[in-house]
């Protein structure tokens, strides 16, 4: 949180100090004891994170060496805490620390001490304060105009208008997790909230989304670092996710990837192929047509991913996951007819992997055509 100060007379909170009187990063790090060789190595990683050669590390360097604090307003509408949980569950020393070490995470509805109307005067101090400069991040999806706002109100604010509000000053809004990039769950059929995503309600700033559910911790901070770094948000897809994480298929660097080709595939989660770590196609896993970074990321220190624990992808970082049967409903099996289509039910031996290869290949080429990229420039064109 923003560091305490001395308080007015009217007993209301102090804003942040500005951006004159606070330390720069480099500053930050050289107190907490970061050597020149760490912040370095920090520089280096945030580059290979954001897909930058390895030569723009000293730029980072040097960018960051100056930078300044910059204040985040992070809103949580209709959501789990699932991916505030997925940025704090992280294991020192990481880029999400050194992130998170940097920012002044001047409102937080679940990490921030205060309450009540301590709490949202803290963030419309952060608003006057920083006008202009502030990032505001969102998880969980919202009631749309015209829908109930006592589905989600916070201080009596329906989430609508809490949103609203605080993105008037912003300089860019990050879209953390499927509900608030998509919808979610919360949108998913009959949708009884009338829940929508943040970018179908801000048109007037940059919106980067950052799907999952929950999204991998080094992305959200990755994001982040790229706003630091180069005050400007990183090159995005026809989604507006950042294209350095969801710019390939899961099904591109996955390791059971050869089992594939060669048309091994486990037929249920405890024969002989699952032991063997064959292909999960069959399944119900939809690593050939989602985008994220998980097979290279991974989740509690890089240890594992849903894959690797014996579990088909679901497909979460995609739009309207929850109403496209994406819980283990094999999608080689069409509704009503037993069997699996993919392959023809005579062939075996090569001619089944090769038939497998061959159209999973296809069906990748196609689902990357399809995904073109939008830089952020075309996006802001756009507004």
């Amino acid at each position: 949180m923003a560091s305490s100060h001395h308080q007015p007379t009217d007993g209301r909170p102090a804003p942040p100090r500005q951006p004159d009187a606070q330390p720069s990063l480099g500053e930050i790090l050289r107190r907490n004891g970061v050597s020149r060789r760490g912040f370095l190595k920090f520089c280096a990683a945030t580059a290979s994170m954001m897909a930058l050669p390895p030569s723009m590390a000293p730029a980072i360097a040097k960018t960051l060496e100056t930078a300044r604090r910059p204040s985040v307003i992070w809103l949580s509408f209709q959501e789990c805490t699932g991916c505030t949980e997925s940025l704090t569950r992280s294991f020192a020393p990481t880029v999400e620390n050194l992130i998170l070490d940097t920012i002044s995470l001047d409102y937080h509805h679940t990490l921030q001490a205060a309450a009540g109307e301590a709490a949202e005067q803290a963030r419309e101090a952060a608003m006057q304060a920083n006008m202009g400069e502030y990032l505001v991040v969102v998880d969980g999806s919202l009631p749309g105009p015209g829908a109930n706002p006592g589905y989600s109100t916070i201080a009596g604010v329906s989430n609508y208008d809490m949103l609203m509000d605080t993105v008037k000053g912003a300089a860019a809004v990050v879209a953390v997790g499927t509900c608030a990039a998509f919808g979610g769950l919360p949108k998913a059929d009959p949708n009884p909230s009338g829940a929508v995503a943040v970018q179908d309600l801000v048109k007037d700033k940059p919106v980067i989304n950052v799907s999952g559910c929950p999204p991998v911790p080094m992305v959200i901070t990755g994001v982040l670092a790229q706003f630091l770094t180069f005050g400007k948000l990183p090159e995005l897809d026809q989604y507006n996710r950042p294209r350095a994480f969801f710019g390939q298929a899961i099904h591109d660097r996955c390791y059971r990837r050869p089992f594939y080709d060669k048309g091994l595939f486990a037929e249920s989660f405890d024969d002989e192929g699952a032991k063997k770590g064959w292909c999960l196609y069959r399944l119900g896993c939809k690593g050939p047509m989602t985008y994220n970074a998980c097979a290279t990321m991974k989740w509690n220190g890089g240890t594992s991913w849903p894959v690797e624990a014996g579990a088909p992808c679901l497909g979460c970082s995609e739009p309207d996951f929850w109403d496209a049967g994406g819980f283990y409903k094999a999608l080689s099996v069409p509704p009503g007819k037993p069997g699996d289509t993919l392959l023809a039910a005579g062939a075996a031996g090569a001619a089944v992997g090769l038939a497998a290869g061959v159209m999973g290949r296809r069906k990748v080429k196609a689902a990357a055509k399809a995904h073109r990229t939008v830089t952020a420039d075309e996006l802001e064109q756009k507004l």
